[in-house]
């Protein structure tokens, strides 16, 4: 599958989106959204795809943010639907039932942040910055950041960062609890892969099952240890749930076919 503003490539069962309109800063636009869309199709798709990393094209930016001429022309109704549609494409990303990984390079601001938060984790380079700037514009994160800021590094620091614009570094990032790894920019790629390839040998199915789990925490009206419950008893039904524990008692390594 070929896109305008996406560059795609599946390798080992890695399916890498790349953001690419460099010469934006890989700026989030109506366009990338649709590929966006069109991108998760294809995860959801193709069983050869097993996780999912995305990044940015360019050391500079992750994506720094949304397409701010497209915001000039837009009145109230429009820009709740812009939101609201936004919102939608980013929960495909989290409620994937495949894990999927945000590979920060540089500036990740706004829409960015948003993206990146979306993932499941997020490695960052140690040239990364992530920050919610909005409010320079008048105007407040419309894609989950404000949900999401707060469920990942807290009520007080999340206000703080969408009050004052602020920017944080990787290592403070890391520190908050907003990126798992720092590493290097040369690194940032490699390690988020090695991650993948890890989680590539595993379930898939007892993947789903946690990433379901796990996203029922911050869904005031779902309760996650019935959530939980249902996904044990689901990874009981599986081929997988008895090829793991066979291997087990057989000293050997599992192969799991997501059955």
């Amino acid at each position: 599958m070929s896109f305008e503003t996406l560059l795609a490539h599946l390798e080992n069962g890695i399916y890498t989106i790349t953001i690419n309109r460099p010469d934006k800063l890989n700026a989030l636009n109506k366009k990338v959204f649709e590929e966006l869309n069109l991108a998760m199709d294809e995860v959801e798709r193709n069983a050869d795809i097993k996780s999912v990393l995305i990044t940015g094209s360019g050391s500079k930016a992750f994506v720094a943010g949304a397409d701010i001429s497209e915001f000039s022309t837009l009145n109230k109704e429009q820009a709740m639907e812009l939101s609201s549609s936004g919102q939608a494409t980013f929960f495909r990303y989290e409620n994937c039932k495949k894990p999927v990984v945000a590979a920060v390079n540089g500036f990740a601001l706004g829409g960015g942040c948003e993206l990146a938060m979306s993932c499941h984790f997020r490695l960052a380079s140690d040239n990364a910055k992530f920050g919610q700037p909005e409010v320079n514009l008048g105007l407040i994160p419309g894609y989950g950041g404000t949900q999401r800021l707060v469920q990942l590094i807290g009520k007080g620091k999340a206000l703080e960062l969408l009050m004052t614009a602020g920017m944080i570094d990787a290592q403070e990032a890391k520190s908050l609890g907003l990126v798992n790894y720092v590493t290097s920019q040369d690194e940032l790629l490699n390690k988020a892969k090695e991650l993948l390839h890890s989680i590539n040998t595993k379930a898939p199915l007892a993947i789903a099952g946690c990433i379901k789990a796990a996203n029922a925490v911050f869904d005031e009206n779902t309760d996650g240890y019935a959530v939980e419950v249902a996904e044990f008893g689901n990874s009981f039904d599986t081929a997988d749930r008895v090829e793991g524990t066979t291997a087990f008692m057989e000293k050997r390594k599992a192969v799991f076919n997501g059955n």
